[in-house]
């Protein structure tokens, strides 16, 4: 039987499609990368989410890989590269929990337009300020999505009946405007957004892509979302900017200084993370914008329809 390694906890439907498909899967949940490099040669597929990367090294020492599935959208912890080159197909799962992020990007937005974390918090405190939680409405703005994949575009859909202008830039995709978005240039993006949402994947060109520069190429003060990778933006830069006001508010899923399991957080916490902690123009979430009970559900689905597509029968 072909042996599918299991390095992270996953949905058990996973596991039941493939061995009903006579795939032998084993789970190895503790194993650290000297071990992996130990015993990689013997499997026939890797199922992933962000535990271990997936690199030259292990890579090398799996030499009867023929696929590694990670469940989720980003591809940063394995060397996709490396392993298409060597005959191993790479599968990810973005269809699963694009529409989780569309909401919870939604959530977030209408949360920081309308004070709501910060109102709450007053109330609970004793404190009535109507005035000073006073909201703006989504309504006639401008929205700037970076990023029209899975992603953005579920994003995009759910501001329809909003009511506001929402415009795209996509640098790795061409005519793809559609009754949800605009797509337009990144000099478009900057002149006319009021709200900019990112949904870009974490490559050596979006590392900190979001720095003082960028922001400072925004004509109007605007506000921000982050539901894609946290080192995207680089987070002292973010936190000037909001001081400054030209970002009127943030809301953050990720951030620079998550581990790269997505995990935890660092034990380092430098004064730009304190400030955006304490400040109630930013609100924050643990990197849940994809993590629902149903897309944990379709994740597992389509990755597996993906696998037992390429590989019908073991």
């Amino acid at each position: 039987m072909k042996r599918i390694l299991f390095i992270d906890s996953v949905h058990p439907l996973i596991r039941e499609e493939l061995a009903a498909h006579g795939f032998s899967c084993e789970f190895i949940l503790d194993q650290g990368k000297e071990d992996l490099m130990k015993s990689v040669h013997h499997y026939f597929g890797i199922i992933i989410r962000s535990r271990i990367n997936l690199d030259e090294d292990i890579l090398s020492k799996a030499t009867e890989l023929r696929f590694i599935g990670r469940v989720g959208a980003g591809m940063e912890n394995i060397d996709v590269k490396y392993a298409e080159s060597n005959g191993v197909l790479c599968f990810n799962s973005p269809e699963g929990n694009r529409d989780a992020v569309g909401e919870h990007t939604t959530g977030m937005l209408l949360s920081l337009m309308n004070n709501l974390n910060r109102a709450d918090r007053q109330v609970r405190e004793g404190k009535w300020n109507r005035e000073e939680n006073r909201g703006t409405e989504i309504k006639g703005k401008t929205v700037g999505i970076i990023g029209y994949g899975n992603m953005g575009s579920a994003f995009a859909q759910r501001l329809r009946g909003f009511e506001a202008t929402v415009i795209s830039y996509d640098k790795y995709k061409k005519n793809y405007s559609d009754g949800n978005t605009v797509e337009t240039t990144l000099e478009k993006i900057f002149e006319s957004t009021d709200i900019l949402s990112l949904h870009v994947p974490l490559t050596e060109e979006t590392r900190f892509m979001c720095d003082r520069a960028f922001f400072e190429r925004f004509k109007k003060n605007i506000w921000f979302i982050n539901t894609s990778r946290g080192p995207v933006v680089h987070a002292s830069d973010l936190a000037d900017q909001i001081k400054s006001g030209k970002i009127i508010g943030a809301a953050l899923d990720v951030l620079e200084y998550e581990n790269s399991s997505f995990e935890n957080l660092s034990v380092h916490f430098p004064d730009a993370f304190r400030f955006l902690l304490e400040s109630d123009k930013v609100i924050l979430t643990p990197h849940i914008a994809g993590w629902t009970v149903e897309s944990d559900i379709k994740l597992a689905k389509v990755l597996t329809d993906k696998i037992l597509k390429a590989f019908p029968v073991a």
